[in-house]
């Protein structure tokens, strides 16, 4: 029976783990759970999973926490909070895997110190490798461990590949590359809610009609990077790490139904495409069980309702966030992380009616002009230029407010 730990137990990817674990109670046990504000559901988690560790974003919610399990006479964990307790429940020593799903940078450094340590560690959590993955892929290739991706994108990538020879060597010595029977791999998007939108009535999108995605059922901020196709371009930046790749190795095509969610292009011409359901709980159970696979009933491929496949050019005219990270990739350094730490303060404002839809590529645009490439030699220096382009990105746009006011 595997231990785990989950970073973001109670988010979408957290809970539909926790789901996939509950239909395969003789393979998993939970070992420790790091949560945020949400104590209704972590309460539920506890009761269902009796980790011996939990954390949560704050003081007072631990004090509260504590006292609710009491109340309802529940077993009662060793309970941590804030970046300590993350870090707890990451580094678990009862803990073989890590699924690092918290959003935001508030999981990065609890990702590294389990890579660091050797845990196997599988990932959902984007910021993790967009805004440090040189230091994260090294600290993975000295440990000698593989990340795992839960990205169904990453996830088909990975399932395609095991039809690959694999270097055995360092992939990180000059002129080698990890999979060199590999041409290229295609990254699939939906194309969200606006792939046919006239360009000209983007301007006036709502936070509802942005919100709703066509296919998947997701967090607000990742559906909202998927409209603007910036979580497409996250994930090229996640497979130049994830797979070693370089950046013409990496194409995105638009395919609506979301029945394939990669491609992989080897250097004899053949292709071969992973096909599944849009439901995540079938890439976090690949994750969880690599490299044997299960069964699993609840998540099954409709051939009947499988009528046409559709694909079509991912235009950067019509999302600009897609040639941005692209852009970002190109001179690396700092960029991946201001590009993700932008876009993170831009799309919180589009949800709080600060900031109208088009202008979340503008912020992030003018804040890329302002980072240098510095590389980074640790997670401190990662974690400082995060701040620094939320910083920048916070002035950007209350300065847009103030522009738009005075129209």
């Amino acid at each position: 029976m595997k231990a785990l730990s989950i970073l973001g137990s109670t988010g979408s990817i957290g809970r539909q783990t926790l789901n996939v674990v509950e239909s395969l109670p003789e393979q998993f046990r939970i070992v420790a759970l790091a949560a945020g504000n949400n104590l209704a559901e972590l309460l539920n988690q506890i009761g269902r999973h009796g980790p011996e560790v939990v954390s949560v974003a704050t003081a007072q919610l631990a004090d509260d926490l504590s006292l609710q399990l009491r109340e309802k006479n529940l077993p009662l964990p060793e309970i941590h909070h804030g970046r300590e307790g993350m870090l707890a429940t990451a580094t678990h020593p009862n803990a073989e895997m890590v699924l690092s799903a918290a959003v935001g940078v508030v999981g990065l450094e609890a990702t590294y110190e389990a890579v660091k340590l050797g845990r196997t560690v599988a990932l959902s959590n984007k910021e993790v490798l967009v805004a440090a993955g040189e230091l994260v892929m090294a600290a993975a290739a000295k440990s000698g461990r593989e990340l795992l991706p839960v990205d169904s994108e990453h996830n088909a990538v990975h399932q395609c590949l095991r039809a690959s020879r694999r270097m055995d060597q360092e992939p990180r010595a000059a002129g080698q590359v990890l999979f060199p029977e590999v041409r290229r791999i295609v990254l699939t998007a939906s194309g969200g809610p606006f792939r046919k939108t006239p360009l000209f009535t983007l301007a006036e999108v709502t936070i509802d009609q942005a919100l709703a995605h066509p296919n998947w059922k997701m967090g607000n901020r990742i559906t909202i990077d998927s409209a603007t196709l910036m979580n497409k371009g996250f994930e090229v930046i996640e497979a130049r790490w994830l797979f070693n790749l370089r950046a013409d190795q990496i194409d995105v095509i638009i395919h609506p139904q979301s029945v394939i969610h990669s491609f992989v292009e080897f250097v004899d011409g053949a292709v071969l495409a992973q096909l599944a359901p849009p439901d995540m709980r079938m890439p976090i159970q690949y994750a969880l069980s690599y490299p044997d696979r299960v069964e699993c009933r609840p998540v099954q491929l409709d051939w009947s309702a499988l009528r046409r496949l559709d694909f079509e050019k991912a235009s950067t005219r019509r999302f600009p966030c897609l040639r941005l990270a692209r852009e970002a990739m190109k001179k690396g350094g700092a960029l991946p992380c201001a590009l993700n730490a932008a876009d993170e303060v831009a799309v919180a404002a589009f949800l709080d009616h600060r900031l109208p839809f088009l202008a979340i590529p503008a912020v992030v645009e003018s804040i890329l002009a302002k980072t240098p490439a510095t590389k980074f030699d640790s997670i401190a220096e990662v974690l400082a230029a995060d701040a620094e382009a939320r910083r920048l990105a916070s002035d950007a746009v209350a300065n847009f407010a103030t522009k738009s006011v005075h129209a």
